[in-house]
């Protein structure tokens, strides 16, 4: 088993506390109150994914976005990168879109995973998306050969299964890292993938 340091945000100091005070105060962005546990939940837990992004090369794409985590933590500590925000909800792509005058390698998509073009990406970030098969289902089509799709996990995970679901789409498990499983996307995207919206969640692959 492997694991990921904390690298200090690169970008100015108080943009992400002003993020993170935005998040809690813009309803319907989270559903956490205390700003110590958001500051855990949201920032820190995000930073820990930094070095592993670091390592791969490529634009970066946060599938599901929500108020920008881990997306806008990744991109202030690693400002060289591009970073897109994905979010298929209108009203919090507004939100995310703030944020792009103070990071200039920040972009905002409106829109789904399964309706965007294919392998565009090195590295896709899914952070309280959906069940761990149906986030990588979403985010593997979006990454290129060669590089990795990161998803956040609980302890109940069962990495076994989210390895059959990465198998079925050209990429292998390679390692979790402090819970967060790193799937490496080792062919071209199958045919037959994506599937059409909605089908991944109905339908998990393991």
């Amino acid at each position: 088993m492997g694991s990921a340091r904390c690298s200090p945000p690169a970008g100015p100091p108080d943009l992400l506390d002003r993020w993170l005070a935005a998040v809690l105060d813009t309803p319907g962005l989270t559903s956490l109150r205390d700003p110590a546990q958001a500051r855990r939940m949201l920032l820190e837990d995000a930073l820990r994914a930094t070095d592993l992004v670091a390592a791969t090369p490529g634009p970066v794409v946060d599938v599901g976005s929500g108020g920008g985590s881990p997306g806008i933590p990744v991109a202030a500590s690693l400002p060289s990168r591009q970073v897109t925000l994905l979010e298929a909800e209108r009203r919090k792509c507004a939100f995310l879109e703030q944020w792009t005058r103070e990071l200039p390698g920040l972009a905002v998509i409106w829109g789904r995973a399964e309706e965007q073009p294919l392998e565009e990406y090195g590295v896709a970030l899914a952070k309280a998306l959906a069940e761990p098969p149906v986030a990588a289902e979403w985010c593997l089509p979006l990454v290129r050969e060669g590089g990795v799709a990161l998803i956040w996990v609980g302890p109940s995970a069962d990495p076994d299964r989210v390895a059959a679901a990465a198998a079925r789409l050209s990429a292998t498990l390679e390692r979790a890292a402090d819970g967060i499983l790193v799937l490496r996307k080792t062919g071209p995207t199958p045919p037959g993938f994506p599937r059409r919206p909605g089908v991944a969640r109905k339908r998990p692959l393991a």
